[in-house]
């Protein structure tokens, strides 16, 4: 009979790099668990960069070079009374049984897993360990090569997988990421219109497109944007829309209100 709850647990997947999927995981995470209250833990897959351990490792130096980050760290970390969320290496073939060790053997069940699985279809295991997501979030750019790559993994996801019953998968959402407002907005209307006629999700809000994503702290910096140990500052956040884009996204995954 099981006592504990069960973890959502939720991907950022795509099957392209360079689209975001590392950033947003860190972002949601951050957000999650030092803003609004939840037990956050991470399950880094991308081999072999390891993208969210190399970022934790360069975040714990950047709070201890910077005299600013490091205040903040220390207020954070005081008035929430909960340490920074664990982030464990892992390879796709294996997470899901070093996951349920850890969901067992763990005092405090987390709220939310996310997962940070490598950007192709042909990594061992990587079907198989999607189909336990609860939700998969998967960026997408006006890029012909990204949108028809994602598109049609998605499309299996959606009309194949899930309609066979045999998965955990309970949504799966494209959202529009990088978005430059000098492209034409017929070009956006056209894609829209694909997405829909495949029957895909589409969320509604759009990420603007902003050199923060591919900037991580400075050792001068006063503000926060991508971190495993801070979260990002509102002001940053609402810049690139962020802010709609966390409100969406919680009302998709529907969790209740600080993990309780």
């Amino acid at each position: 009979m099981k006592t504990k709850k069960e973890p959502t647990i939720i991907a950022f997947s795509t099957q392209k790099g360079g689209v975001g999927k590392s950033t947003f995981t860190t972002l949601m995470a951050s957000i999650l668990h030092y803003r609004m209250g939840y037990q956050v833990a991470v399950f880094d897959c991308d081999f072999p960069q390891y993208t969210l351990l190399q970022m934790r490792e360069r975040d714990l130096k950047m709070v201890m070079q910077n005299e600013i980050l490091k205040k903040m760290a220390h207020k954070q970390f005081t008035s929430i009374n909960k340490k920074a969320y664990s982030i464990f290496q892992s390879k796709t073939e294996q997470v899901l049984g070093e996951m349920g060790t850890y969901i067992n053997e763990s005092e405090v069940t987390p709220d939310v897993i996310f997962l940070d699985l490598p950007g192709t279809v042909n990594t061992a295991g990587i079907l198989k360990t999607l189909t336990y997501v609860n939700y998969i979030f998967s960026p997408i750019t006006a890029d012909r090569v990204v949108l028809e790559s994602t598109l049609s993994f998605t499309d299996v996801l959606t009309n194949v997988i899930m309609k066979e019953n045999q998965t955990g998968i309970r949504g799966i959402h494209l959202f529009w990421n990088q978005v430059d407002g000098r492209e034409r907005t017929i070009l956006y209307k056209n894609y829209n219109k694909v997405i829909s006629d495949l029957g895909l999700q589409l969320m509604e809000t759009t990420i603007t497109d902003s050199k923060r994503f591919r900037k991580e702290g400075e050792s001068t910096a006063k503000t926060v944007f991508r971190s495993t140990l801070l979260p990002a500052d509102p002001k940053l956040l609402a810049q690139c829309r962020l802010d709609r884009f966390v409100e969406e996204f919680l009302k998709i995954v529907k969790l209740q209100q600080y993990g309780k």
